[in-house]
């Protein structure tokens, strides 16, 4: 029987433009779908397939021009429904509301068998991991390096990776027969079709290991607690992340290994608090410094430093001591402050002569008062 010219089959003028051929495919498909169809599906399975052949060829600018000049002689020899058509075919298709593409696809298209199936590669990049490290303050202000033992998955050294005994052979799977996929043929009302699920003798290799390394036991890696040297940047945080390529578990047969993230976790200091780039500590002033102003000596992160404060200062009130904060993980970020906020410190006990002249001075607050 001879074949429907394509844009018959859609339902086209040959002048068609390409949104009008994806227009005319959507509406066929939404039609023939076998929901709308169950007194009919047979016939709507063998129309659906036409369908999709011609919007095949003729949504291809190359193949649509092959067709109008050769006819059904062009681009129709060894007609497949190649990955990129099905991409196409799937997205019109769920344009106009309908799921279950792949199930349909599968039961009109692949009634002889999957296509081309291939062996999986082996080689994979090994996993990345992740390092929690707690860092002091001091460390995080001024950077630091350091030595960390981390446990991973490294390259087994007896089988170099390998998986395999020195001297063992590796041959094809028998289950699969080196294809690494196992094929389930069933059968329905609309014919029969082709599960495709991965071997489970050789986990998709398509190929069987005459006698696994005996140390690895086949995996060809094996933990183990390395040790790595690392900087600390100064100006992390709790948060920040620190990426050691190649670091991280080792790949498989010969792929790369994955990365190290370390976690930074900053430990709470006793006199410090940080905000941004900035540190937070009190400096404690006599009732008389406050009064009077005074020079008092100030702990930093870097060192003590000489802070004035000049008469009346209140209790709280914020000193800035310019710099002497975290600096910038980042460039141009600068320096951070430190900031002291004064309290007034208040004895618990006075002797006889503190308490006799604060009893003095007291008593000129009363005579102003009155």
């Amino acid at each position: 029987m001879a074949k429907r010219d394509y844009y018959e089959v859609l339902g086209v003028t040959k002048d068609a433009t390409e949104a009008e051929i994806k227009k005319a495919y959507r509406l066929k498909a939404k039609e023939l779908h076998p929901d709308r169809n169950p007194a009919d599906r047979k016939r709507a399975e063998e129309e659906f397939k036409r369908v999709a052949e011609a919007y095949e060829i003729l949504a291809d600018s190359q193949k649509r021009a092959q067709y109008d000049r050769y006819g059904h002689t062009g681009p129709d020899q060894g007609f497949t429904f190649g990955d990129t058509d099905l991409r196409r075919a799937r997205e019109a298709y769920r344009e106009f509301g309908f799921g279950g593409f792949d199930s349909l696809f599968d039961l009109f298209f692949r009634q002889g068998g999957p296509r081309g199936a291939t062996q999986r590669t082996r080689a994979m990049r090994g996993e990345s991991i992740e390092y929690r490290l707690r860092v002091t303050l001091e460390d995080a202000a001024h950077g630091t390096k350091m030595s960390l033992t981390v446990p991973r998955l490294v390259a087994c050294s007896v089988c170099n990776g390998s998986g395999r005994e020195p001297g063992s052979s590796v041959h094809p799977c028998a289950t699969c027969k080196g294809h690494g996929q196992i094929e389930h043929r069933q059968q329905s009302f609309l014919g029969s079709f082709v599960n495709v699920s991965t071997c489970p003798e050789c986990g998709g290799t398509g190929e069987v290991v005459e006698r696994p390394c005996h140390r690895c036991h086949g995996n060809g890696r094996v933990k183990e607690k390395s040790k790595i040297s690392i900087t600390v940047p100064a100006g992390v945080d709790t948060g920040s992340r620190l990426r050691l390529q190649g670091q991280g578990n080792a790949g498989v047969e010969g792929g790369p290994s994955g990365d190290l993230f370390i976690v930074i976790e900053i430990i709470p200091h006793p006199e410090f608090a940080r905000s941004g780039l900035d540190i937070h500590s009190r400096v404690a002033a006599t009732y008389p410094q406050a009064a009077l102003g005074a020079k008092l000596n100030v702990d930093t992160l870097w060192g003590k430093e000489s802070l004035t404060i000049p008469a009346g200062t209140q209790p709280g009130t914020e000193f800035r001591l310019r710099g002497k904060g975290i600096p910038g993980l980042h460039p141009g970020e600068g320096k951070g402050d430190h900031v002291a906020h004064v309290t007034i410190d208040v004895p618990a006990k006075l002797s006889v002569r503190q308490r006799k002249a604060l009893e003095e001075f007291a008593k000129t607050f009363d005579s102003t008062a009155g």
